[in-house]
C-alpha cells in the first residue's frame, strides 16, 4: 500500500534551491521521513540528479551513532561535497545531534547545499522551530492521512467502510496499513503512551504526571467544545477531585499543542472583525490517537465529523477558526436583546474567506434553519456552506448557502468552490 503525499512532495519540489533549511514537521508516525527519504529521493533521481550528491542521514540508526556529533557531522557532510554542483542533504531525527541549530546554519552561506531535516521528538517539533534558525527556515508541515488519500490507496473500499475505518482509527499510514482491527487499537494505544506521553514528559520534565493525563482525557471527551482553563478546571476537580490551577492548565495544553497532538481554534467576531481569546474549542490531530485515549468508548460520529473537517481544511492550508455572529432577537417577555451565534469554521487563506457548518443530519426545517441563521446573518458576500453526513445532491439555496454531504466535500479537492 503506497501513498503518495503528493501535496507535500509538491511543496518540497517548488521550495528546491531557495537558500533556506527546509524543515519537515509534524506530529509523530505521520509520515515524514518516507515523504523526505523516499518520496522526495526518488524525484530527484528521476530528475537526473546523481545519487552521489544525494547525502542521506538516519541519526537515529545506530550505525551513524558517531554523526550525531555536531563537528564529526559537519566533517561527514563535508567530506562528501567533493565538487561545486548542487549538493541535497536529508538528515533524519536531526534533534539528536547536540547543537543541531549550528550545524544546519552552517550549511545556509554553503551556495551548493540544498538543506532538508526531519526530527520526532517534541523539542524537534515544537511550533517554534522555525525561530530556531534564525529566520532561515521554511516549514513544510505534513499532516496524518486524510480520507481521500486512503481511498486513492485502497480503492477496494466503498465509501461507508472508508468513513468508517476513519473515524474510529484515524489516518497515520502505519495505523492504516495494520490488517486488523485489533492491530489497529493496539498500535494506536501503545504509540500514545509510549511516543507522544512519553515525548512531553521528558521534554517539559513533568513529574505530576497523572493530572496531565487525566486532563487529556477530559479534552479527548469535548472535542468541539466551547472551553477555557477556568472551565476545564472545574471539570477537573469534579471528575477526579483533584484541583489544578488555570495557569498550570493552560500550560499542559500549550505541551499538547507543541506535540502537535492538539489544535487550539480561537473564536472571532465576524461583524466586529476582531479575535475573542476564551473560550476556544481543541481539535484533534488525528481521530484514531483520541479514540485510543478513550479506549474507543466514545465514538460520536457527529463530534468526529465536526473535528475531520476541521482538519481537512488545515491540510488544504486554510487559517481556521470559529464564528460568532452577533444578533437581536426578543425574548420572552418581548423585549430585544443581544445574542451570540455560532459559526462551526471560518476558513482564511489569503483573500478567500468559507463559512462552513458542520450539520450531521437536516431532518426538519426547524433544524435546517437553526443551521442556516448564524449563515444568512453574516454581513458579507463570501461563500457559505453547510456540510451533513448523508450524501446528497449539491444544492443552493435563495440565500446562497450551499449544501454538500460529506464525501464530496471530503473527496473533492475543489469541493469548497462548487
Amino acid at each position: 500500500m503506497l501513498f503518495s503525499r503528493q501535496k507535500y512532495l509538491d511543496r518540497l519540489i517548488a521550495h528546491k534551491h531557495n537558500h533556506q533549511i527546509k524543515v519537515v514537521t509534524g506530529i509523530r508516525r505521520c509520515g515524514k521521513s518516507f515523504l523526505l527519504f523516499n518520496l522526495f529521493y526518488n524525484h530527484l533521481i528521476q530528475s537526473g540528479v546523481d545519487s552521489s550528491h544525494i547525502i542521506r542521514i538516519d541519526l537515529e540508526d545506530r550505525r551513524q551513532k558517531e554523526l550525531r556529533n555536531p563537528d564529526a557531522l559537519l566533517e561527514y557532510i563535508d567530506s562528501r561535497m567533493i565538487d561545486q554542483e548542487m549538493y541535497y542533504i536529508m538528515l533524519d531525527e536531526v534533534q539528536l545531534v547536540n547543537e543541531f541549530e549550528d550545524v544546519l546554519n552552517s550549511y545556509l552561506k554553503v551556495p551548493n547545499a540544498d538543506m532538508y531535516v526531519t526530527g520526532s521528538n517534541s523539542k524537534f517539533l515544537s511550533k517554534d522551530v522555525i525561530t530556531e534558525f534564525r529566520g532561515r527556515g521554511d516549514e513544510v508541515r505534513v499532516y496524518p492521512l486524510t480520507l481521500r488519500e486512503i481511498c486513492e490507496a485502497q480503492p477496494e473500499l466503498d465509501w461507508q467502510q472508508a468513513w468508517e475505518l476513519y473515524l474510529h482509527y484515524g489516518g497515520l499510514p502505519l495505523c492504516v496499513q495494520q490488517s486488523s482491527e485489533e492491530e489497529k487499537v493496539e498500535y494506536l494505544k501503545s504509540l500514545f503512551t509510549e511516543t507522544y506521553l512519553k515525548d512531553i514528559k521528558e521534554r517539559n520534565l513533568i513529574k505530576h504526571d497523572l493530572e496531565m493525563e487525566q486532563l487529556l482525557d477530559i479534552i479527548s471527551s469535548s472535542i468541539g467544545s466551547l472551553t477555557n482553563p477556568q472551565k476545564l478546571g472545574k471539570t477537573f476537580k469534579s471528575a477526579g477531585g483533584l484541583k489544578l490551577s488555570a495557569v498550570t492548565i493552560k500550560q499542559y495544553l500549550d505541551f499538547f499543542e507543541d506535540a502537535f497532538i492538539i489544535h487550539r481554534s480561537k473564536r472571532y467576531d465576524i461583524k466586529g472583525k476582531k479575535y475573542i481569546s476564551t473560550p476556544f474549542k481543541c481539535y484533534f490531530t488525528d481521530m484514531g490517537l483520541r479514540n485510543a485515549r478513550l479506549n474507543f468508548r466514545q465514538i460520536e460520529e457527529t463530534h468526529i465529523m465536526e473535528n475531520v473537517i476541521y482538519n481537512e481544511l488545515c491540510v488544504r492550508g486554510y487559517n481556521v477558526d470559529v464564528g460568532v455572529v452577533e444578533i437581536r432577537e426578543c425574548n420572552e417577555i418581548g423585549n430585544s436583546v443581544r445574542k451570540q451565534i455560532e459559526i462551526d469554521f471560518v476558513a482564511n487563506k489569503g483573500s478567500r474567506r468559507y463559512y462552513i457548518q458542520s450539520a450531521f443530519a437536516l431532518p426538519t426545517e426547524e433544524k435546517r434553519i437553526q443551521e442556516e441563521r448564524p449563515l444568512v446573518n453574516v454581513p458579507d458576500s463570501f461563500k457559505k456552506i453547510i456540510v451533513v453526513k448523508d450524501n446528497i445532491l449539491l444544492r443552493r439555496n435563495d440565500e446562497g448557502i450551499t449544501t454538500m454531504g460529506l464525501k464530496q466535500f471530503l473527496l473533492d479537492l475543489n469541493s469548497l468552490d462548487l
